[in-house]
């Protein structure tokens, strides 16, 4: 699944396509995906100016004066900025038009969605899906307090309060194997039992492991490809994630795997206690 970096990606590279420009069409080639399309989505967005593009968490943010289009990638989607006369795919199901070109949703699992928050209903961060969101972790200064503060009483392991989204969004399952790594932290340390000082170290590699892989394009995640259709590269660069059996690149030995709530955890005895 796209996470955190991917989606930054991905907004990144069809902000300079698509803000400030009008959108001429939309194309919708089936009736939706997780979730039904709105039907007047046409109707709703067609002569209407982009004013920017944002992203809450793994969720983008097309905003215009009447309201947000909020596009999630799902399992394995991904956006691509196209000519204008590229023929659709098979799984190619959402357009959005502007002048000479589109950007294009294609999602051969169909997990994605495209939905619409108008502005009469508040912000976008009132929206059902967002609204539940933990704070964003790049640059925020007061990561580390809000995962101290917030875990205090919480029995959970580490791994898997990172992974819940409700106090901090977007740390998804590859960067949260590495975060903790990087951070010496072992994956089932409950989340309630970790000092202050653990936190900061935690914080600081949150971020830094997030803005490493945004600037390497994100990790190649079966198909997902940026809007210029290049895959990321930062997987080249893990630690311990999907290295099973592998050296550990700082101390040698083998590389673990375990399962946390039905996802694989990676991570090195050693290095992490």
């Amino acid at each position: 699944m796209p996470e955190l970096p991917e989606v930054e990606v991905t907004r990144m590279g069809i902000a300079p396509h698509i803000d400030g420009r009008i959108v001429s069409a939309i194309i919708m080639r089936r009736s939706g995906l997780r979730w039904p399309f709105p039907p007047d989505l046409a109707e709703i967005l067609t002569g209407r100016t982009v004013r920017a593009t944002g992203r809450r968490g793994k969720y983008l943010l097309i905003q215009f004066d009447h309201g947000t289009l909020i596009i999630h990638l799902g399992m394995s989607g991904h956006l691509r900025i196209l000519p204008l006369a590229t023929p659709a795919e098979k799984h190619d199901h959402f357009d959005l038009v502007t002048g000479d070109q589109v950007m294009r949703l294609t999602d051969p699992r169909r997990f994605g969605a495209v939905l619409w928050h108008p502005q009469a209903d508040g912000p976008a961060d009132a929206h059902v899906l967002l609204r539940g969101l933990g704070i964003e972790p790049l640059g925020a200064v007061s990561l580390a307090q809000t995962l101290f503060s917030q875990t205090r009483g919480r029995s959970a392991a580490i791994k898997q309060v990172l992974l819940a989204g409700d106090i901090v969004v977007g740390v998804g399952n590859i960067y949260a194997s590495e975060s903790l790594f990087r951070a010496r932290i072992h994956p089932k340390t409950p989340a309630g039992r970790i000092a202050l000082a653990r936190y900061v170290t935690l914080a600081s590699e949150i971020q830094s492991t997030l803005a490493a892989a945004i600037d390497q394009g994100g990790s190649t995640l079966r198909d997902f490809v940026g809007a210029n259709g290049q895959s990321g590269y930062f997987q080249q660069s893990y630690f311990v994630y999907d290295r099973t059996g592998l050296p550990c690149r700082v101390c040698g030995q083998a590389v673990r795997q375990i399962k946390q709530g039905q996802r694989s955890t990676f991570y090195c005895v050693h290095c992490q206690t």
